[in-house]
């Protein structure tokens, strides 16, 4: 498989970046996708959980899980369209 190939289960890191760039990085790798694929996002922006929710629900995507450990954020968002 080459790089450019959609990967289940992929992880994008965005600890340390603060809004918008966490959303907006998400917004392009989960473009890369295939519909029905999940996308992992890892982020410390306090703004973070607000930011994605609204970004899955005005894009289409499903937030699976939004979850915290210390100071990261761990979001699974499932591409809708």
């Amino acid at each position: 498989m080459s790089s450019d190939d959609p990967q289940p289960g992929t992880t994008l890191d965005a600890e340390g970046l603060k809004c918008p760039l966490p959303v907006l990085r998400a917004r392009k790798a989960i473009k890369a996708l295939e519909i029905g694929a999940e996308l992992t996002v890892r982020a410390t922006d306090p703004a973070a959980p607000k930011d994605f929710k609204a970004f899955c629900e005005q894009a289409g995507h499903d937030l699976v899980s939004s979850t915290e450990s210390g100071e990261v954020f761990t979001f699974v968002l499932r591409r809708g369209r």
